[in-house]
């Protein structure tokens, strides 16, 4: 599974009106921050911001003089949110083929770009089409709008109805130490068998944002493994995703330059057999079968 994206990604939803509210000068900084730290791809949705983010970014991008072919931007598409600037009623996603290129295009739009290294279609909806979906993927690869085509929150037979007729390369998934259904519910052997790439979202789980048992024992543990691995609690949580043999790619939510910095610098990590299953372990609260 080759991958031509950065390890480490960054992940864009907090960086506009649904989180630190980055003017266009710190929305430059940051992006130059990512690429010296060796982030050099940018997870976006159309929807962050309440469809906002994408032409904040798009406009920090234009004056930031990177080089478009020195990045990688993904963006997804499908879930239509109750905003100010759309007339949807409720919330529900919608998966037409023009929908999809519309879409697309109005991300490329936004994000002042010719192409998207990859689009996702971002929830699977029950009313899904593979030869809708199929119809808008191949017209934007020929037109060269998306170089690669993926899913996001897809299980395996929904990856293999979409993929009998477009192939998938990617699918971003929760995954977590907290959170790790993917392991065990045949997610990630099906992406490894069909050399689709795993991206996490919420890499971190809920272990800095709850406190509760599970949260608690794998505190305790960590203890003991920062001062052995010279790393962070946060580093040593991002490396237990990474040493799955699936090729997992975090996609990172902070904006901190140092977490950004502490969080490229997981990869080179490598944590032992034994203090791996003594994390699952200690997340799931009892020891393997």
């Amino acid at each position: 599974m080759k991958s031509n994206y950065s390890r480490i990604i960054a992940g864009t939803m907090t960086w506009g009106i649904w989180g630190k509210q980055c003017s266009t000068s710190q929305m430059m900084d940051l992006m130059q921050h990512c690429i010296s730290s060796g982030i050099t791809t940018f997870d976006h949705a159309d929807i962050y911001g309440g469809y906002t983010t994408e032409a904040d970014f798009g406009n920090a991008f234009a004056q930031s003089g990177i080089h478009r072919e020195s990045i990688e931007i993904i963006s997804k598409c499908g879930i239509q949110l109750q905003a100010e600037n759309r007339q949807n009623t409720i919330k529900h996603y919608e998966y037409s083929s023009e929908y999809i290129i519309w879409s697309a295009e109005t991300s490329l739009k936004n994000l002042q770009t010719d192409y998207l290294d990859l689009l996702l279609v971002h929830r699977p909806s029950p009313l899904m089409h593979p030869d809708e979906i199929a119809k808008a993927v191949d017209q934007l690869k020929t037109q060269g709008k998306i170089k690669n085509f993926g899913v996001s929150n897809f299980t395996p037979l929904q990856m293999n109805m979409i993929g009998s007729k477009s192939e998938i390369t990617t699918n971003q998934i929760q995954f977590s130490l907290t959170d790790f259904d993917a392991m065990h519910n045949g997610t990630l052997d099906y992406m490894m068998t069909n050399s689709i790439i795993p991206m996490a979202w919420q890499p971190l789980g809920t272990f800095f944002k709850e406190q509760n048992e599970q949260t608690a024992s794998i505190h305790k543990a960590l203890e003991s493994l920062t001062e052995k691995y010279s790393a962070t609690k946060d580093q040593l949580v991002l490396a237990w995703v990474l040493k799955h043999p699936a090729n997992i790619h975090p996609v990172i939510g902070t904006t901190t330059p140092e977490r950004i910095t502490n969080a490229v610098k997981a990869t080179e990590i490598d944590l032992s057999l034994e203090d791996w299953f003594l994390l699952l372990t200690e997340s799931q609260g009892h020891e393997v079968p």
